[in-house]
């Protein structure tokens, strides 16, 4: 009962800051536009910092119209057209049953079970070991696998991984995760826009107001420090956004994955296969964060995504009643790097490979 109280807890929890994180994402545009608008004064040039900032605050209010249709319109073509750009992104493509039958069916077998709406199947040509799911409703629902886990995991790890995926769309972790990743993309633009005007725009006047030769930028100058302060804020404030999502889901999305599958040992045995092998090169962060591994170390951990791999393992044994191999799992040196060779016989079950992969 507990188990089932924490999940269901965890999948309204996750709708309600659904909605905190799109109010969030309105309010850091709207504090980025009176950034702006408080900059656009100084260059304008006012008797007081008060003056300057009551202009720039009626600019504000005129320009929340469009500011609003601007950030609505973001909005709405990241939730049509981010899968687009996830698959132009990692070059991942789509898997058909006939083209990998086993995995294929592993995949549906769990829908079944739990009587969840197939998602899309897609690989991505890596040697790494990773996975992630990514969507925001059912017509758009996808879970992408690497084309090194598929040859590097066995049948029992890759169904537990598809099932720790499966579990991430069914408790709304997904769309959260793609909601913040627009919060940030949203944020960065426009302070990238304003960076590049405050550093390599006008020029504040200076004045010499106390008649000994001294420049001084005055009330202009305090605005444009005051906007810098508040665009640095806005940003760290989108990271936050980010980073506060509870590392809870990974721990619910390995325990979802064992209620799924009754094996916590798949579930194990995967975990210490992706362990050190899932960075997959030239992926941007927010793609990372989907990912079943997003790894850190040091004091970067602190505002890591993801719990480290050790605990999760942990986790599982302790709750989930899972056994740790005596012996580490084997994975090949060929599965560590991006070129992975692999016996045909092997192979075909679980999809083809681009013929410029072949050894």
């Amino acid at each position: 009962m507990a188990g089932a109280f924490g999940l269901y807890t965890h999948i309204t929890a996750n709708r309600r800051r659904s909605v905190v994180l799109i109010a969030g994402l309105f309010g850091l545009v709207y504090l980025m536009i009176f950034a702006g608008a408080l900059a656009f004064e100084a260059f304008a040039g006012g008797p007081s910092l008060n003056v300057l900032a009551a202009r720039a605050w009626q600019d504000t209010v005129a320009a929340l119209p469009i500011a609003t249709i601007g950030t609505g319109l973001w909005v709405a073509i990241a939730y049509k057209g981010h899968q687009w750009m996830i698959d132009a992104m990692t070059d991942s493509h789509g898997l058909s049953r006939t083209e990998a039958p086993a995995l294929y069916n592993l995949l549906e077998n769990l829908c079944i079970s739990r009587g969840l709406p197939m998602p899309k199947l897609k690989v991505m040509e890596t040697g790494v070991l990773n996975a992630f799911a990514s969507g925001m409703n059912e017509n758009q629902y996808t879970v992408t696998v690497t084309r090194g886990l598929i040859e590097a995991l066995n049948e029992a790890e890759l169904e537990a991984v598809l099932a720790h995926e499966l579990t991430h769309i069914r408790n709304g972790d997904v769309r959260l995760m793609i909601i913040a990743v627009v919060i940030a993309g949203v944020v960065s633009f426009i302070a990238e826009i304003l960076y590049r005007w405050l550093a390599y725009g006008p020029r504040v006047r200076y004045a010499d107001e106390a008649g000994d030769g001294t420049r001084r930028a005055g009330p202009a100058g305090a605005a444009l420090v005051l906007a810098g302060v508040i665009v640095a804020v806005a940003w760290i404030l989108s990271g936050i956004l980010r980073f506060a999502l509870s590392r809870s889901r990974e721990y619910l999305a390995d325990a979802g994955a064992v209620e799924l599958t009754k094996n916590p040992d798949a579930m194990i045995s995967a975990l210490m296969k992706i362990s050190g092998r899932a960075e997959i090169p030239g992926a941007p962060s927010g793609i990372m964060e989907l990912c079943i591994e997003n790894a850190h170390s040091g004091f970067v951990d602190l505002f890591a995504t993801h719990p480290a791999i050790e605990d999760r393992i942990e986790a599982l044994v302790r709750h989930a009643g899972g056994q740790r191999p005596a012996e580490p799992p084997s994975v090949a040196p060929s599965f560590t790097g991006d070129a992975v060779v692999m016996l045909d016989k092997r192979l075909a079950p679980w999809g083809p490979r681009p013929p410029e992969a072949s050894r």
